[in-house]
Parts: structure tokens; sequence; C-alpha cells
């Protein structure tokens, strides 16, 4: 029992703990997420090593491997009536960002190639795209819970000269730990498939 909830309920319970302070500045705006569908914002975040959206969907098998072999439970089915895309394996940060796991275990049980492995390093799951006009920050509120908790750290997200979050596109691998542990709703900061 420990070893399956141990990963993921040391990470959240350490951002719970975080976060703690911030939800005195909350309103009820604050809501509990529910899963997210490809619908609810046009666009899906694979696990990562996915092909392109167009070729990942012709080769996924849909077998559920990365599913059950995430360690932080972060993969998860699509519910969707589509059948193109149904039950396909995809990442929502509101629910559970990835944590770049040391085994990398998704991209390695995939038997299709529609996961291929790739270095920690170069994992692109998408991109952070950060909102000044929703940040706490321009509500003269000093967050940084998205730059405190960037397992990365300055190399994909900081603060400008200005006090303003910039996020880099060079070292952002789209975990989603940034959006997972922004506490305005709606986000702040998101995180979004890459164009290129």
């Amino acid at each position: 029992m420990a070893r399956e909830t141990g990963r993921r309920g040391f990470f959240k319970e350490a951002l719970n703990q975080i976060m703690q302070p911030v939800a005195e500045l909350l309103d009820d705006q604050m809501h509990e997420h529910l899963p997210v569908e490809e619908s609810d914002r046009g666009y899906i975040l694979r696990p990562p090593g996915a092909l392109p959206e167009a070729e990942f969907l012709e080769t996924c098998h849909r077998c559920g491997n990365c599913i059950k072999n995430c360690p932080a439970n972060a993969i998860l089915p699509l519910q969707n009536v589509q059948p193109a895309i149904a039950n396909t394996p995809y990442i929502d940060p509101d629910e559970q960002p990835c944590v770049i796991c040391d085994s990398l275990a998704c991209m390695y049980v995939c038997p299709s190639g529609a996961l291929k492995p790739v270095y920690a390093e170069d994992i692109r799951i998408g991109l952070a795209v950060f909102n000044v006009e929703t940040c706490l920050r321009t509500k003269a509120v000093a967050c940084t819970y998205c730059i405190d908790t960037c397992p990365i750290g300055e190399d994909a997200i900081h603060l400008t000269t200005e006090g303003v979050v910039e996020v880099l596109d060079s070292g952002c691998t789209g975990c989603g730990v940034c959006q997972y542990a922004c506490p305005t709703s709606p986000k702040s900061i998101i995180v979004e498939p890459r164009t290129t």
C-alpha cells in the first residue's frame, strides 16, 4: 500500500502544505476540478514521448499500459464519445501533473510505439502559458507558487526584473506542476501542446 501511494501522496501533500497560506486569499471562485475532456479546452496533453497527434491516434492501441504503469497516476483514459480519441491516454495537470519519474515507465511499456522513449531532459509534453491578468501578483499578492514548485527551476520559469512570471521555452517540459500549484481559478498558468 505504501508503494502505491508513496510518490503521488508525498508530491500532493508537499504541494498542499506549500499552498495552504494562499487558500485564505481566495474567494469562492475556487472549486474542485473535474477531469478535463478534450472538448473543454480544445486540446489534449499526451504522455511523455507521444508522437504527433495524428500519428499518435493511428498508432496507440488504447491498451492502458502507460496508465497502469504511471507511478504518479498522472496518465488517465480520455472519457470522450468520439471513437477516434476515446480511451486514449492523456494528462490533466489540474488533477495530477507528470512528475517525470525516474523510470519513465509510460514510454517503455508502450507496445505500439505511440510513446517513444526520450531522455528526461528532452521531454516536451507541452509548454506552460502564463496569463498575467488573472495572476495574484496583479492583486499585490507576492505569489510565486508556479516558480517555487517547478522541478526544473529557473531554466524553465522565473520572475522578470519587473516581477512578472516568464516561462522559458527552452527549459519548460510541460509537466504541469506549475498549473497544478497555481491557486487561482481560472488558472493563471496552463500547459498547452507545443505547436512545433
